[in-house]
C-alpha cells in the first residue's frame, strides 16, 4: 500500500519545476493555470528566483503547492495513485487537493492568501524557529514549558523537534537545549513563528476565509497535522485546517498513522527530500522515494 506525502515550507528552490514545465505539456499548462487563476507569474519566480523573493512565505507556500499538484497528477496520469495521504505544515494543502477535499483553484488561492497573512503577521509580531537535534520531546516540552513566549511547533521525529516564539524565547531556550545535551540547535530561516501564537492575526483572517471554501468530502483518508489521525471526515478536516496556522504539527503521528493503515511505501511527491529524511528517522525499515522531476516519473 503506497501513502503520499508532501513536503512544507522550506522545501524551495530556485530551479525548481522548470524540467518539467519544459518537458511534459499536462505539466506546463497546470503551470500556465495556475498563473491564470492568481495573476501572478509564479513560474518567473520559481526558476529564476532570487532566492530570497521565492523565500518570502507568500511566493514560497504558493511555489511548492503548485509543483508538488504537478508532481501528483503526473504520478496519477502514470497510475500510480495513493492508498491515503498527509503533509507537512503547508504540505497539508496539496494533500487534501491530492485526497479530492479541494478544488485546484480554491487552493491555490487559499494557500496564497495563507503565505500573504502568514509574511504580515511575521512582520507585525516578529519571532523566529529553531531545530532542536538530540533531545527527546519530552524533555524539549519542559523546556519551553519553563520559558514564557516560546512553544513547540513541529513534532518531526524521535530525535527533532522544532520550537518556535519571541525572539527573546528562543534564544533562552536555544542556550537551554545545549545545556541539557542537544546535538545540534539550528535556526531556521523563516520570516515568522509559524505554528505559534504570534500567528494569532493570521489565525482570524484566515478562518473567515476557509468557512466560505467547499470542502469535498475525501476520496481516500487524509492525516492532519492538528490531530495526527486518519480520517474522511469534513468537518474535522476543515476544523484542524483552520487551527493548524496555531498548532503544533504532530509529523511523527501522521506517519505512524499512515503505517497503521498499511502503507509500506511512502513517495514524498514535491520539492526536497526533508520528509524522506524525517521518515527514515520514525521508521527506520520505511521504504521512501522522492518525486520531484520528470526523470523520477518517467
Amino acid at each position: 500500500m503506497i501513502g503520499f506525502v508532501f513536503p512544507g515550507q522550506g522545501s524551495q528552490y530556485v530551479g525548481m519545476g522548470k524540467d518539467l514545465y519544459d518537458g511534459n505539456d499536462k505539466a506546463r499548462g497546470l503551470f500556465e493555470r495556475a498563473e491564470k487563476a492568481l495573476g501572478v507569474c509564479i513560474t518567473d519566480i520559481l526558476f529564476n528566483g532570487p532566492q530570497d523573493e521565492l523565500r518570502e512565505s507568500k511566493n514560497a507556500q504558493v511555489a511548492i503547492l503548485l509543483h508538488s499538484i504537478v508532481c501528483f497528477e503526473l504520478l496519477k496520469e502514470k497510475g500510480v495513485s495513493p492508498a491515503c495521504v498527509s503533509g507537512h505544515s503547508l504540505g497539508e494543502y496539496s494533500a487534501l487537493y491530492a485526497g479530492g477535499v479541494l478544488s485546484f483553484e480554491d487552493v491555490l488561492h487559499i494557500v496564497r492568501f495563507r503565505g500573504e497573512l502568514m509574511s504580515e503577521a511575521g512582520k507585525k509580531n516578529p519571532g523566529g524557529m529553531c531545530a532542536v537535534i538530540g533531545l527527546v520531546p519530552d524533555r524539549i516540552e519542559e523546556i519551553v514549558g519553563k520559558i514564557d513566549g516560546v512553544i513547540i511547533a513541529n513534532y518531526n521525529s524521535p530525535s527533532q523537534t522544532v520550537i518556535s516564539g519571541r525572539l527573546d524565547a528562543i534564544d533562552k531556550a536555544y542556550a537551554r537545549a545545549l545545556e541539557l545535551g542537544a546535538k545540534r540547535v539550528i535556526r531556521l530561516q523563516v520570516s515568522g513563528a509559524f505554528h505559534s501564537p504570534l500567528m494569532e492575526s493570521a489565525f482570524e483572517k484566515f478562518g473567515r476565509v476557509l468557512s466560505k471554501i467547499e470542502f469535498r468530502k475525501p476520496e481516500i483518508p487524509v492525516a492532519p497535522n492538528v490531530t495526527g489521525k486518519l480520517t474522511e471526515d469534513v468537518s474535522e478536516i476543515k476544523d484542524a485546517l483552520a487551527k493548524q496556522i496555531l498548532s503544533p504539527v504532530r509529523w511523527v503521528d501522521c506517519v505512524m498513522a499512515m503505517r497503521e493503515y498499511g502503507v509500506s511505501e511512502f513517495i514524498e511527491v514535491g520539492p526536497g527530500k526533508v520528509l524522506r529524511g524525517l521518515i527514515k528517522k520514525i521508521l527506520p525499515d520505511a521504504e521512501i522515494t522522492n518525486v520531484e522531476r520528470l526523470g523520477d516519473i518517467d
